[in-house]
C-alpha cells in the first residue's frame, strides 16, 4: 500500500499519532508534521476547532471531514461528546446537509450508489464499495421520505450514513463492518429535477413492478454478498415502506426504523410515563395524529403490546383512534392504507361523525389519554387541544415527535405550563428542562437512536436469523423501565447522554431474546460475552 493510499484511507490513518517506527515503516517520514500525539490530545485539538465553529452546519461539515480522514479520531471524539454531536452528526441538523448534499459533495463516504436505470450493476458496485470488508450492518435508503422533509432522491444517502454513525457512537458497532447504501429510482422533487447540480438520476420516481423488483434483486444481491448482514431500511416512502418489510421480515434479517423504531421508542417512552402515572397500558386510550408510516407502526405496536398484555385482538382494537389529514379514520374513507384499516373507525360509534375532520372535536369526542404527533404540522396541539385533553385525564401522556424543530406538533414548555405540570412529555427533538412553579421537569426525547442502536448490536451478535415481535417487545421493555419514578419531573426515557450505556441494556435483552427462541444460527454461551465480542472501541 503507498503512503498516500494509507493517508488517504480513513480506516488506517493515524494522521499525527503514527509513531516515528510507523512513518519510517510506512514510507511517511517527512509527509507528517513532526509532532507525534496521541489519541486524547487528537481529541483535544479537534473538540477546541469544533468549539470554533460558529452554526450547526459549519459544526457538521468540520466533523464529516475529520469522518473522512480518520474514523477512529471521529469516534473517539464522538464518544466523548454524543448528546452535543447528537442532533449535529444527524436530525435536525442533518435534514439541512441532505437538501444541499449535490451542492456540498466533497467525496462518497464510502457507500454504495444503485441505480435503477442500470440494475445490471447492483452486485458489483456493493463489492466495490464494500473493499472487500466484512459487512454486518448495511442501511439503505430510498430518499423518498426523508425524515419530515419529504423526496430527496438520491442526496438521501446522507441519511443512511448518519444512521450508521449513531450505531457506531451509541453502540460499538465496528465502522469497518458497516456499508450505506442509497437506491436511486428517481425523484418527484421539482427542484431536484431542474437543479444543473443534482447528482441523482435526474427523472421522476419509477414505481410499481420495476421498483419492486429493482428492490428484490438489491435484497439478493445484499444476501449472497454479506451471508450474515442485518439489513436496516430508512426513510422509505409510506407506499412502499411496510410493504417491503412484510415481504422480507420472515426470512431475512431486516428491520425499518421509522416503522419499527418509532414503535419500539414510543412504546418505551408510554411504559415509561405509565410507570410514573401507576397506570396499566390496557387501560389508556390512543390518538394518533399523522397516519402515515411512523404513526401507523407505531400504533401497530402499542396495539400489539396489548393483545401481548391479554386483551384480544378485537378488544384491543377499541383503545385506538387513527387522524390523518381528512381527521378521524373511518371505515368507509377513501384510499386506506393497509396499516390504517384496522384501527379504522364506524361511524355509528358517534353522533356526530361527519363533524370530526379536525383535532380539536376529536379529542372533544374521544378524550384520549396518549396523545401521539406524527404528522408534521407545526403547532397543531394547541392550547385548547391540550386543556380539553388534560380536563379528561389526571396524568394525559403527549408525544409531540415530528421532527425537525420546525415541524413539531407543540413544544414541551407549553405542554407543562398548559396542563400545569402534569403532562408527562416526550418530543422527537432535544428538548431542554422545563422550569415550572419549583419543579425542574426533565424531557424524553423519543430518539430512535435510544433503540436502534442496540436493536442491531443484539441482533447481530446473536446471530439471530430474524427480527421478530419478541425481540423487539424485549427492547421497549429493557428502556421503559430506566424511568426514575421517586424524581418530581422525571423523564419518561433515559437522555442521550448515556446512550452508550442503554444500547448495551437493549442489545442484551434483544439477543437474549434471540437465543431464547433459539434463532441464534452459532453456538452462544453467553450473550454478554457474545456482545463484548461484537464490540468496537476507538483506538490506534
Amino acid at each position: 500500500m503507498s503512503t498516500q493510499t494509507i493517508l488517504n484511507d480513513p480506516f488506517k490513518n493515524k494522521g499525527t499519532a503514527f509513531t516515528k517506527e510507523e512513518r519510517q515503516q510506512l514510507g511517511l517520514t517527512g509527509m507528517l508534521p513532526p509532532r507525534i500525539q496521541t489519541l486524547n490530545q487528537q481529541v483535544a485539538q479537534v473538540y477546541a476547532q469544533y468549539q470554533e465553529k460558529s452554526s450547526s452546519l459549519e459544526k457538521r461539515i468540520f466533523l464529516m471531514s475529520i469522518f473522512n480522514e480518520n474514523r477512529v479520531l471521529f469516534y473517539k471524539v464522538f464518544s466523548q461528546h454524543v448528546a452535543e454531536f447528537m442532533p449535529i452528526v444527524y436530525d435536525p441538523t442533518i435534514a439541512t446537509t441532505v437538501e444541499n448534499y449535490s451542492h456540498l459533495f466533497v467525496q462518497p463516504q464510502n457507500a454504495a450508489f444503485l441505480s435503477i436505470d442500470d440494475p445490471d450493476t447492483i452486485e458489483e458496485s456493493l463489492k466495490n464499495a464494500a473493499a472487500g470488508r466484512n459487512i454486518r450492518l448495511l442501511v439503505v435508503t430510498d430518499g423518498e421520505g426523508i425524515l419530515g422533509i419529504g423526496d430527496w432522491g438520491t442526496q438521501g444517502v446522507d441519511i443512511a450514513v448518519g444512521k450508521l454513525m449513531v450505531y457506531t457512537a451509541a453502540a460499538g458497532i465496528d465502522p469497518r463492518q458497516v456499508l450505506p447504501v442509497v437506491l436511486d429510482v428517481g425523484t418527484n422533487n421539482q427542484q431536484l429535477l431542474h437543479d444543473p447540480m443534482y447528482l441523482g438520476n435526474q427523472h421522476p420516481r419509477i414505481q410499481g413492478v420495476k421498483y419492486d423488483a429493482f428492490v428484490n434483486r438489491f435484497v439478493k444481491a445484499v444476501e449472497n454478498n454479506f451471508p450474515h448482514v442485518y439489513l436496516h431500511f430508512e426513510d422509505f416512502g409510506r407506499d412502499n415502506a411496510a410493504d417491503i418489510l412484510n415481504r422480507f421480515k420472515d426470512n431475512n434479517l431486516v428491520f425499518n426504523d421509522d416503522i419499527q423504531g418509532t414503535g419500539i421508542i414510543v412504546l418505551a417512552g408510554i411504559l415509561g410515563a405509565l410507570n410514573i402515572s401507576k397506570q396499566k397500558l390496557i387501560d389508556q386510550r390512543y390518538l394518533c395524529f399523522g397516519a402515515g408510516t411512523a404513526g401507523a407502526g407505531i400504533t401497530q405496536r402499542i396495539f400489539e403490546e396489548m393483545v401481548n398484555l391479554g386483551l384480544s385482538p378485537q378488544e384491543a382494537r377499541k383503545h385506538f383512534y387513527m387522524v390523518d389529514k381528512q381527521g378521524l379514520l373511518f371505515d368507509d374513507t377513501p384510499d386506506l392504507t393497509p396499516e390504517q384499516k384496522p384501527f379504522a373507525r364506524s361511524r355509528s360509534e358517534f353522533n356526530n361523525a361527519d363533524d370530526l375532520t379536525d383535532l380539536l372535536s376529536i379529542v372533544k369526542a374521544v378524550h384520549p389519554t396518549i396523545m401521539v404527533g406524527t404528522s408534521t404540522q407545526a403547532g397543531a396541539f394547541t392550547e385548547d387541544i391540550v386543556k380539553e385533553m388534560a380536563a379528561h385525564t389526571e396524568r394525559p401522556i403527549i408525544f409531540p415527535i415530528s421532527n425537525p424543530t420546525k415541524l413539531i406538533e407543540a413544544h414541551a414548555d407549553d405542554l407543562i405550563k398548559w396542563t400545569d405540570g402534569k403532562a408527562l412529555v416526550a418530543t422527537g427533538i432535544p428538548s431542554k428542562n422545563v422550569d415550572y412553579q419549583g419543579v425542574s421537569y426533565e424531557i424524553g426525547q423519543a430518539n430512535n437512536a435510544l433503540i436502534y442502536p442496540g436493536l442491531g448490536l443484539g441482533a447481530i451478535a446473536s446471530t439471530a436469523s430474524v427480527l421478530n415481535d419478541k425481540m423487539i417487545s424485549a427492547a421497549a421493555h429493557s428502556l421503559g423501565g430506566i424511568v426514575d419514578v421517586k424524581k418530581p419531573g422525571a423523564a419518561v426515557l433515559p437522555p442521550v447522554s448515556k446512550l452508550y450505556e442503554f444500547s448495551e441494556t437493549v442489545a442484551e435483552a434483544v439477543a437474549q431474546s434471540a437465543v431464547d427462541q433459539k434463532l441464534n444460527q452459532q453456538p452462544i454461551k453467553s450473550v454478554v460475552k457474545a456482545i463484548e465480542a461484537t464490540k468496537w472501541e476507538p483506538q490506534y
